[in-house]
Formats: C-alpha cells, structure tokens, sequence
C-alpha cells in the first residue's frame, strides 16, 4: 500500500447502501481509540483519505462515554506491561490536552487504602512497580492519609497519587472528534459493521473498499476480527459496570479513594471516585454480562450473542485460570445497593446507604478472554498483517492510554506496510 492518497472516486452501490466510498484508512469505531487512531495517522499522512465508521448516531455513546472518567497515573501494571507505559505517559498527555483545549480536569489525586495487615503487602508491591513504571507516589501514614481526606479508613498507612484526575470522558472525545474533521478525517454515523466480503467492508450505510482497516470496535473487535482471520485464540467476553452516586454535597470527599486490588484480574475493585463536578460516587462492578450491549433490563438483547456469551460462561465456571464463578457470584451480589455501600463503607467514615440511591449510566467492559488457555488478558492486545490491525483489548485504562497508544497502533501499522 501506498501512503500517499489513492485518488479513488464514489462509486454507486445499492443493497447496503447508495455508495462505495475507497479511503485509504477505515477505521471502525469512532470510541476514544479509534478517533485518536484516525487523528494519529492523519496528522502523519497529510495526503491520505481516512474515513470513520462507526454504527451509532454519535460517538461515546458506549465505553468511551460510560467510563468513570478517572485519568490514572499507571502503578498497578508491571514495568513490562503496554499499560504501564502507556498510562503514566498519557496521563500526562492527555491532562495537557485538556488544560490546553479548556476542558475541566478535577486535579483532586487518589489514595489508596489497606483493610489489615495482609494488604499491606500488597501496597509494597503497588509502592514498587510505581518506583519502577517512574510513577509520581507518596507513602502515607494513617494521620498523613487523613490530612488529605479526614473520613479515611486505612491500615498503618496508605498510598497517594497526585496525578491522578477525573474528567468528562464524553467531553474528551467530542474534542478528539472535531479535532479529527479539522484535520480532513470523514465521519460515517448509522455506519454498522455488516460483514467482510473479499475486499470490502459491508456496512449499512455501503461499502467501504479501503487500503487498510483498523477495528477498533470495542464490544465487537472479536467478531470483526474473526472476519478478518484474527482473533482465533480470543473471544470478548462483556462485563456490567455499575455506579451509585451520592446525595452529600459537593466536597464531602476531597480525593479518588481506591481499596488495593487484586492483583490477579484486571478490576480494580468498588471504589470512591470524585468526578470533575466534585460529586461522588462508588463502583464499579464487573458483573458478567449475558449479551454485549447489556446496558439496562432487555435492552439490545441479541438471542444469538445471549446463547455463545452464557455457553463460554458455564464453560469458564467449570475451569478458568482466575477464578471466574467466585468473581462471578461477589460481582452479582453488588447489584444491591446495601451491597455496594458495604463496600465502600470499610474505605470511608459515614458512609450510609440512604444517600446512595441514585444509580449512574451502566457501562460494559470489554474484557479480552484468551479462549485457549482460559484467562483474561490483562494487558492490550494487537492483531494485524499488511491489510488490517484489529485491537482486541483496549480495556481499562484504555481511556487514559488513548494518545501513546494509537501512536503505538500506528507504528505498528508502519511496520506491517513497509
């Protein structure tokens, strides 16, 4: 493939739609990822048609808009993980980006507390891959801890990331979005992924005969993939994210306050997170999912994706390297409120039921299986050759990562085409 552009004209075209447009990149999925993909490689091949598909009427109406927003500072990942790199160097880069385009960053930090003295083992872990990941921390006391958030709950001691910050995630891509039509990158909306058919992409706005595809589809970069040859060894496999907003005042909680994770699947666990109005609010949760886009009751049920999503499930109660039924059936419990309340009660004084009664808009976590071996990927996951990349995993903190890893995507590409 050439990177220059291919001059190609619209032709006319009719069972999926009026046209087949031939840019030189389509990119599927106007998320984050994809937008910043499209920005990235446009702003690196000023010549060339890039072209943005994606299936809804607007972009962020899924994970890129439904996440809590949080811009992490990247010290849960070991040093020789994507994550690592990419979430220490974007959360820099994409708190520069807001301050510079006037979008509100809540610069409130987290800490992060231990419930007994078993935990504390863990925060020397997360202490270290900091140190090593050249994370910005600081080691607390338990009267330090409480100089920063007085309602703390902590054991001996506690970690505080001052780079840590919220933002309006939908606020952040429709930025990335007018970004992208400034530079000349053409959106599609209403655009479905229909299927492949030899050199094409079918979508029910036409077909796309394009140099190269991206897949950045989230939820479906599995099916996509399998389209294309990749993915054999995966299967997504979604999880319910869900929020409870509190009824104190804005102030009430000063800092994001995290309990230490698990460090052997990637949830990080219910946790206090201050959002960039200065509300607060508690989750997630990793409930799993029986269909894809399984926001609120039947909403988007898909028969078909209901029978392979609960088949691969039983298969992973019966034997998973991660402990799938246990997660499972905690994750489900959490669809009570005095559950979920609970919870984040051991991390902060006065927490109450009574004011958490109000539930926030659902998100579904992608979250890469590796079918084969039976586990969840933790980290992000690329397949690709010389006519296609498809991002498999890009789950949390993809939204943080999202600057250095399309760049990193599209180095990738660069290396597939030359």
């Amino acid at each position: 493939m050439s990177l220059k552009s291919s001059g190609k004209v619209v032709e006319l075209h009719g069972r999926y739609g009026s046209f087949i447009m031939h840019p030189d990149f389509l990119v599927v999925g106007a998320g984050v990822i994809g937008i910043s993909i499209a920005l990235e490689l446009k702003r690196r091949f000023r010549d060339v048609k890039i072209t943005v598909i994606e299936k809804e009427e607007a972009c962020a109406l899924h994970a890129s808009g439904r996440n809590s927003g949080v811009l992490h500072a990247g010290f849960y990942y070991t040093a020789d993980s994507l994550k690592a790199k990419f979430t220490r160097d974007g959360n820099k880069l994409l708190t520069n980006y807001c301050d510079q385009n006037n979008i509100p960053v809540n610069k409130c930090g987290k800490l992060v507390v231990a419930k007994d003295e078993n935990e504390n083992i863990l925060i020397d872990e997360l202490l270290s891959r900091g140190r090593k990941n050249g994370v910005n921390l600081e080691e607390l006391s338990v009267k330090e801890a409480q100089a920063i958030e007085p309602r703390i709950r902590t054991f001996e001691r506690a970690i505080f990331s001052p780079t840590t910050s919220s933002v309006d995630p939908v606020k952040v891509v429709h930025s990335f979005e007018n970004d992208a039509i400034n530079e000349g990158v053409n959106f599609i909306y209403n655009a479905k992924y229909v299927k492949r058919k030899k050199k094409s992409v079918v979508t029910t706005k036409g077909e796309f005969e394009a140099d190269y595809v991206i897949n950045s589809a989230g939820l479906y970069a599995d099916y996509i993939a399998k389209d294309f040859g990749f993915s054999e060894a995966y299967s997504i496999l979604p999880f319910k994210g869900l929020y409870l907003y509190s009824d104190e005042p804005v102030g009430s909680i000063r800092t994001n306050i995290y309990p230490v994770p698990d460090l052997k699947n990637p949830f990080l666990g219910v946790h206090f997170t201050v959002t960039v109005d200065g509300r607060v609010k508690i989750g997630p949760t990793a409930i799993p999912a029986f269909w894809r886009e399984q926001y609120e009751g039947a909403s988007n049920f898909q028969a078909k994706e209901f029978v392979d999503i609960v088949r691969r499930e039983i298969g992973l109660f019966a034997s998973s390297n991660f402990g799938f039924m246990k997660l499972a059936v905690e994750e489900i419990r959490k669809y009570s409120r005095k559950r979920m309340v609970s919870l984040a009660s051991t991390m902060v004084t006065g927490t109450n039921v009574c004011a958490f009664k109000r539930w926030a808009k659902p998100g579904i976590r992608a979250q890469l299986v590796n079918t084969k071996e039976r586990r969840m990927e933790m980290d992000f996951v690329l397949e690709g050759d010389d006519k296609s990349m498809h991002v498999l995993n890009a789950v949390s903190p993809g939204f943080t990562c999202c600057i250095p890893f399309s760049k990193y995507i599209c180095d990738e590409i660069e290396k597939k085409l030359n």
